[in-house]
């Protein structure tokens, strides 16, 4: 992995780290390949059981695509007659998305400063967002006359419902951490000192815990965002037909009966 992310695995948990903190986390194309690839090799590997999506300094989580190299890239795709710089949204942020969104495994994305743009998106493709109060997020993409991306058109309305979602998408503004935390964006606020270890905490504790069930939840809960009732329920029986079949179940039905904390094997 290139340095500009930091991949490392440690007792069933990968942590990936955003690490270009002098550019505010921004996403180069060095940056996208590098996390594209640390998200799909924890996706793969069935070591890892959960993953946390943190950053390197104080002052952003990830301020979305380098604006900086960008305007380079469009100006050689102007002299070129070519459209190679928009290809980014197939070939890094479509992958980077899909993979922390569907891995059969929970992702924490530990928020430590500002989330905006693609930024945005990749807090919200996580399940759990620990978020620093001093953090704050900004969808961005209209202030620079572009649309969303990172899932964020299928993401954000889900989370705050489709006429919230309009305005932060078509008036991009700050919202602070408190705010977020009352939108429903964050899962957890707590002081910046603290996210560190908070969020790493949430973190272990998923990583520890019955990784088949989190996957099948994951699993119901995208398919019924889509689906009806009478179809949800039809998913429900299917995963719970699967997650009852797993070693972890018969471990924990066995340590309730011995009044004991289980400890779950992910299998």
């Amino acid at each position: 992995m290139a340095d500009t992310v930091l991949y490392e695995v440690s007792d069933g948990l990968a942590t990936i780290t955003l690490n270009r903190p002098e550019a505010m986390n921004a996403m180069n194309v060095a940056a996208k390949v590098a996390l594209r690839d640390a998200a799909e090799t924890a996706a793969a590997d069935p070591a890892v059981r959960a993953v946390l999506l943190t950053a390197a300094g104080e002052r952003a989580f990830c301020v979305g695509q380098d604006l900086k190299e960008h305007v380079g890239l469009l100006m050689a795709d102007h002299e070129n007659g070519t459209q190679e710089t928009m290809n980014t949204v197939r070939d890094h942020y479509n992958p980077i998305t899909r993979a922390l969104a569907g891995m059969r495994k929970p992702v924490v994305a530990g928020v430590n400063g500002v989330a905006a743009g693609a930024g945005f998106g990749f807090a919200l493709a996580a399940d759990y967002r620990v978020v620093a109060d001093t953090a704050s997020f900004n969808t961005s993409f209209a202030g620079v006359a572009l649309t969303a991306d990172s899932g964020m058109s299928w993401t954000l309305p889900r989370l705050i419902g489709p006429s919230r979602a309009s305005d932060l998408l078509l008036f991009p503004r700050s919202i602070t951490a408190q705010e977020a935390y009352e939108l429903g964006i964050a899962n957890r606020v707590v002081p910046a000192a603290d996210l560190t270890a908070e969020a790493e905490k949430v973190a272990r504790k998923l990583a520890a815990g019955p990784t088949v069930a989190y996957a099948a939840l994951k699993e119901s809960l995208a398919y019924g965002a889509d689906h009806s009732l009478s179809e949800a329920l039809d998913k429900e029986e299917e995963l719970q037909n699967r997650a009852g079949a797993s070693e972890d179940h018969t471990i924990a039905v066995r340590a309730f009966i011995a009044k004991e904390k289980p400890k779950y094997l992910g299998r």
